[in-house]
């Protein structure tokens, strides 16, 4: 695998991740993953095996997500929205079913926005964002691989 052409497809795929997010949260990832060995396929012609179409789309899930992190942190932290970020997490712990009114639970929500809580959850995303991503990547080399008409 070439390294220049794989981080460029990475980065390509990842701000199209990123932008797709916006749209379709879960479904993005994948796609970015997929999308990932689709312009590497296009840029050097190599259909790559399924391992390495996986960690190639994990590169690009972790370029969205990364993106994203830092969209995030200037929208709260630059912009002072961290009052309108606490009354979205409270209405999705509504929604979700738990009662958003316990303490405990607005703790846990102020918890964070605390650096430690702010790291644990960039690890947590990133490992989800990593996850889907490579079963995009998977997926797509699985997709283009040659057909053997024999078989």
């Amino acid at each position: 695998m070439d390294r220049t052409v794989a981080a460029r497809a990475a980065i390509k795929a990842g701000v199209l991740g990123f932008f797709l997010g916006m749209f379709l949260p879960f479904v993005a990832i994948v796609l970015a993953g997929a999308l990932a060995v689709y312009f590497y396929r296009r840029e050097s012609g190599i259909v790559l095996r399924t391992a390495t179409g996986s960690r190639l789309g994990g590169a690009a899930g972790v370029v969205a997500t990364a993106i994203q992190s830092i969209y995030f942190v200037i929208w709260i932290f630059v912009f002072h929205r961290q009052k309108e970020y606490l009354d979205s997490m409270t209405r999705v712990l509504h929604s979700a079913g738990a009662d958003s009114w316990i303490p405990y639970m607005q703790e846990s929500v102020r918890i964070l926005f605390t650096p430690a809580g702010l790291v644990f959850t960039l690890i947590f995303v990133m490992i989800f964002a990593l996850a889907l991503s490579a079963v995009g990547g998977a997926l797509a080399s699985l997709w283009m691989r040659p057909r053997d008409p024999q078989l």
